[in-house]
This record gives structure tokens, C-alpha cells and sequence, in this order.
């Protein structure tokens, strides 16, 4: 398993970052690497983002000394979403399978927790996002259909899509974090867009079923200092809570959002008008 740890920024320092800065403080180039376990440790809200992708042996979870723990769930929560092949996360000696777009809550000091694929050559990819925990809750499988459903957008805008929200307060209990995805109609390409900020919480991205030539450009910053950067498939974002956080695709896509921080309103934030940006 390895581990990355990025620092918070300031807004002021950001507005002077080059492209590359850019990227090596905000952008996540490798989620998933075959056979491994790999994470990000960010200091905004102390939330964890990270990928497991099991091949012929089960990958196991532990506790990095960055976590301060004996083990990884001790004082934390956890999210993980499928955008692989099948597989199986075990959790506290129970096996849990999830095909491609499932999602599992674990909840605090659930115990153990390991990865395994069904078929190392189509393997599973588990996306990982983990934030603080006050509270255990139970563990709880979500498969698509039990997730709360939004069709917002139209194509006049380029902005049809779906939301799939699965931790979320109406579907599954959590502490703090709440995660879900969005999937990016055929013939739009924006997400987000009026864009908006949540100074209350943080949030990451992770782009996916996005075809290997086709980009998204990510736009973040404060909302008169914009920034974006080029993301290719399952690449994500770390988004501070001052932030904007918007993209438009060269192509439809997908992606994951997860946010953690003072509250779980999936609609406490403060609109910019598109007239505003800058």
C-alpha cells in the first residue's frame, strides 16, 4: 500500500500557480495501479482518496502511520464505489459483492477490511474516499437501484445528466461523509455549471468511463480567480472548500463525487452566477 500526503493551499498562493504546481497539489494522476493499494491523505478535512484494484490476491486495508490508528476504520468512516470489473470487500470477516457502479458504506471500527477481484483479468476497481468518524454506523450495500435518483439538466445547456446519490442522509447514515456519482448523458458535457462553493466542506472528484483520448478540463479556484486543469479517465480532484469545482468533457463522462466537513446538506452551497466568473 502506498500513501501520498497533500497539504492544504491558501487561495492567495494558489492564484500564482503554474500549470504543473497546479496539478501536483490538486490533481490525483494514479487512483488505480494493478495489485495495489493507493492513497492520498489530504489535510482539507482529512479525507482519504485512494483506489484498490485486486488481481490474484486479496488486498488489505491497513493503517498507515499517517492514519495514527492501529487500524485504518479505528476513527474513520469509509465509501467505496466499483467502476471495474466484479469483486468482493470484505469487511469484518463478511463478504460483500459488488459489480460495476455498487457502492458500500462501512462505518466506524467495522474491523478488517480486504479487496478481492472475481477475475484478475477484468479486475475490480474500488474506489476509496474516507473521512472522520464520531459515530459507528453499520455497514450497508448499495447497489444502484437503492440509491436516490436525480435528473437534473437539459440538453440545451449540455448539462443532462444523472445523480446517483448512495451516502447520503435519505438513503445511508454516516457521520460526515456523503458520496455518490453522476453520469454525464450522451450529447452534454458539463457538471456543475451555474458553479458553486461549500466553505463547510470539502469535496473530491474522480472521472471515469471517460474513452482513453477525450479530456476533461476541471475548473477550480476562487470564483474570480479561476484555474483549470486537463484530466484524463479515472484521474481525480482534490477540491478545497473555497473552491469552485465545475468540468466540461471533450465527450460525455462520468464521475464520483464525495464530500466531507461540517454537515451532510447535499444542497448548502453558495451559487455564483455564471456572469461572475472570472
Amino acid at each position: 500500500m502506498k500513501i501520498e500526503v497533500r497539504h492544504a493551499s491558501h487561495p492567495e498562493a494558489v492564484r500564482g500557480y503554474d500549470t504543473q504546481t497546479l496539478r501536483r497539489h490538486f490533481l490525483i494522476e494514479t487512483v488505480f495501479a494493478a495489485g495495489e493499494i493507493r492513497l492520498t491523505y489530504s489535510h482539507y478535512d482529512r479525507m482519504v482518496v485512494g483506489g484498490a484494484t485486486p488481481l490474484g490476491e486479496a488486498l488489505a486495508l491497513g493503517a498507515p502511520k499517517e492514519i495514527g490508528q492501529d487500524s485504518f476504520l479505528a476513527e474513520r468512516e469509509l465509501g467505496v464505489l466499483n467502476v471495474g470489473g466484479a469483486g468482493h470487500v470484505v469487511v469484518g470477516g463478511t463478504r460483500h459483492a459488488l459489480s460495476k457502479y455498487d457502492c458500500l458504506y462501512v462505518g466506524k471500527g467495522a474491523g478488517d477490511v480486504r479487496f478481492e477481484s472475481v477475475d484478475a483479468a477484468a479486475p475490480a476497481k474500488f474506489y476509496l474516499v474516507s473521512t472522520p468518524a464520531h459515530q459507528a454506523h453499520p455497514t450497508v450495500l448499495l447497489t444502484r437501484d437503492k440509491a436516490r435518483h436525480l435528473t437534473p439538466g437539459e440538453a440545451a445547456t449540455a448539462n443532462k445528466r444523472s445523480i446517483y446519490q448512495f451516502i447520503h442522509p435519505e438513503v445511508c447514515q454516516s457521520c460526515q461523509l456523503t458520496m455518490g456519482f453522476t453520469m454525464i448523458e450522451e450529447g452534454s458535457v458539463w457538471n456543475t455549471m451555474p458553479a458553486h462553493t461549500h466553505d463547510r466542506r470539502m469535496e473530491a472528484y474522480l472521472y471515469f468511463d471517460l474513452d482513453a483520448d477525450q479530456r476533461v478540463f476541471h475548473f477550480m479556484g476562487e470564483p474570480q480567480e479561476t484555474r483549470h486543469m486537463l484530466v484524463a479517465n479515472e484521474q481525480a480532484i482534490i477540491s478545497p472548500p473555497w473552491s469552485i469545482h465545475s468540468g466540461a468533457g471533450t465527450k460525455n463522462y462520468s464521475f464520483i463525487w464525495a464530500m466531507g466537513g461540517d454537515n451532510k446538506s447535499f444542497t448548502d452551497m453558495d451559487h455564483i452566477a455564471i456572469a461572475d466568473l472570472r
